[in-house]
């Protein structure tokens, strides 16, 4: 695994080193010695699988709070996403600044969040399937978001938006909430 260090402190874009012979690959995406040599989340609790029927759909832009703030490895398993982070953390140097990268199938990387960075993307490709690992439990009460077209950080989506699911419509303008992140 090679890891490139993002513009945002503490996140990482992963390169799977494969290992080929006649009968295809063989590639590691998860080591628990690798990850904790490099200071990252070495406990996962719980995989999913997110599935997005038609191209232009958001989902995001999500975050836990403490106690549950979460670290998460994400890699677009079908098709291809947008994906976007926000760095959170009000003592970070690259605090409210978002970064975006094309994930797809195709390309074998992985993009590590962060705690105190909220995620979300922007399926590329109808029937795109994204597979997240966690290192907390999903817990309703704790889970937050921001609107994904919140002029605050003018993230510069590659596409059209076209579904977006009431819930993440709901989502408040980061100015309304920002008091409430620690």
């Amino acid at each position: 695994m090679l890891f490139r260090e993002t513009k945002l402190s503490g996140s990482f874009v992963i390169s799977l080193e494969k290992k080929s012979d006649h009968r295809g690959f063989m590639t590691r995406v998860w080591d628990k010695n690798i990850f904790s040599k490099k200071d990252l989340a070495s406990k996962i609790v719980n995989c999913n699988i997110s599935f997005s029927k038609k191209k232009g759909t958001i989902r995001g832009l999500h975050y836990q709070i403490s106690p549950y703030r979460e670290d998460k490895l994400i890699r677009c398993t079908r098709g291809s996403i947008f994906d976007v982070i926000i760095d959170l953390r009000p003592k970070s140097s690259t605090y409210k600044k978002w970064f975006g990268i094309k994930l797809q199938s195709s390309d074998y990387k992985l993009l590590f969040v962060p705690k105190g960075f909220a995620h979300g993307f922007l399926t590329l490709e109808d029937e795109t399937e994204v597979f997240y690992q966690n290192s907390e439990y999903y817990m309703p009460k704790y889970e937050r978001g921001i609107r994904w077209d919140d002029d605050e950080f003018c993230i510069k989506w590659p596409i059209s938006v076209t579904t977006v699911s009431k819930k993440d419509k709901s989502w408040k303008k980061f100015s309304e909430i920002s008091r409430t992140i620690k």
